[in-house]
Order: C-alpha cells, then structure tokens, then sequence
C-alpha cells in the first residue's frame, strides 16, 4: 500500500513510517522544511517519498495535496502531525488534515490522531480562531479532529476513518517521563492504515492500543459534525 505519514520527521510519525517500511510498504514522508526533511535520509534510503510544506501555511497544503494528486495514488493517509500549543495548534492539528481530507484524490483509509486530551475540550465552535492568530486549545482541536473522523465515517460509507489516541508517549511533545509506551504508541495508526484483519477494516472507531474506546459524547453527535464540516469549510472554502 502506499501511505501518506504526516508529521514524520520525528516521535510516532517517523516511528510509525518506519514500521510500514519495514513491512514493505510505499510510505510517503512530510518534513514541515528542508532541515527537518534532512533528518529523515535513512528512510529515503530505505525507498521513502517525501513532501515538504509547513502546515500553519494553508497554501502550503494545498500545494502539497496537489503534488501528491500527480504522482502514484494513496492508499491510505495518517494524519499524525500535529502541535501541543501556540497559535499553530488549529492550523496544523485541524485545519490542515481537514483540507488534505477535502482535497487528496483517492485516499480508501484515513487515521486521524487525536488524544486523550479530547475529553476536556468544548463542543462549542463559537470564536474559534481558525487562522491562529492567537493561541489555541489543544484539547479543542483534538476534539474537532477525532469529530472530523467520525463525520467522514458517517458520510463516506466507502472509505475507513478512524481516530486513534496513541497514549501519552515520551516523544518531544510528550517529554521523557510520559508514562505510555512509544513502541504501543504507533502500532494502532500503522495497523489501521495497512492491516487487513477485519477488526481494522472498520470506520468510525476512536482506538486506544488497538481497542475500540468510547470518544467524547459530541463526536457521534451528528449535529455537531454537521456544524463543524460547515464550519472547516467555509473557513478553507473546501468541501468534502
């Protein structure tokens, strides 16, 4: 299969890129800049793609989903990247996987990152701050993220989309004494991407270790998908 692994320079995005190379799978790398896309020459070496493009940049993932609609189909995105806080937090953790949702050709599977953070976020969109003008929520964002997931469920019976809390992981974001297991933190959305076990051939799950878990009661709240879709696209003026 070939897979898209946003936000893989490093923590669960490399790791979870390098398990599905070593599986044998075509996996396609994102670096937000050159530097950071230096860091990942041993998996290009391996016989990974890569594309480039700071996701705080809406044209940047516009440019992005194009280049990647010219080149081999996807199979399958996981939308790992993702910012723990600052104004970046509702451009890269919801704006920018809702517009490659929108706009990449093709994708059957799509596994979205959230966190157990979500269950304190608002199911409120009044005054969100979209362009990240200033600070956002992160446990907001991460609510709307895995509510993303379960809408496209409901509305795209044909595709797989899933929401998945890898844990608090001792990445950068997650700091050295996070509790969970990094190794347990990347299988979940690497599994849900490729697998072909009937239990990863399901859409609309929110995954903790490869358990369905129950999400925040807003995420299957239909009205509340509607008004966020409405919302993300006439922010981006994308539809899905």
């Amino acid at each position: 299969m070939r897979i898209l692994v946003t936000g893989s320079a490093d923590g669960l995005g490399r790791a979870a890129a390098d398990s599905l190379l070593s599986g044998g799978h075509d996996v396609v790398l994102h670096a937000r800049n050159q530097d950071r896309a230096a860091s990942l020459a041993a998996l290009v070496d391996r016989g990974a793609d890569i594309v480039v493009g700071d996701f705080t940049d809406r044209d940047a993932v516009r440019r992005i989903a194009a280049e990647l609609n010219g080149r081999d189909p996807l199979d399958a995105v996981i939308h790992n990247a993702g910012v723990w806080r600052g104004r970046a937090v509702m451009p890269v953790n919801i704006i920018a996987p809702y517009l490659l949702t929108a706009l990449l050709d093709g994708p059957r599977r799509h596994v979205y990152l959230s966190s157990g953070s979500h269950f304190g976020g608002q199911p409120s969109l009044a005054g969100v701050d979209w362009q990240g003008t200033t600070p956002g929520s992160y446990a907001d964002s991460k609510l709307f993220v895995t509510t993303l997931a379960a809408a496209l469920a409901r509305l795209r019976p044909e595709l797989f989309s899933n929401a998945v809390d890898p844990g608090w992981v001792p990445t950068k974001m997650g700091g050295p004494g996070a509790p969970d297991d990094l190794e347990l933190g990347h299988q979940t959305q690497a599994w849900l991407a490729a697998s072909d076990q009937p239990e990863a051939l399901t859409s609309g799950g929110y995954w903790y270790h490869q358990q369905r878990q129950q999400p925040h009661r807003a995420v299957n709240d239909h009205t509340f998908q509607d008004q966020l879709l409405k919302a993300l696209a006439d922010e981006t003026g994308a539809r899905l």
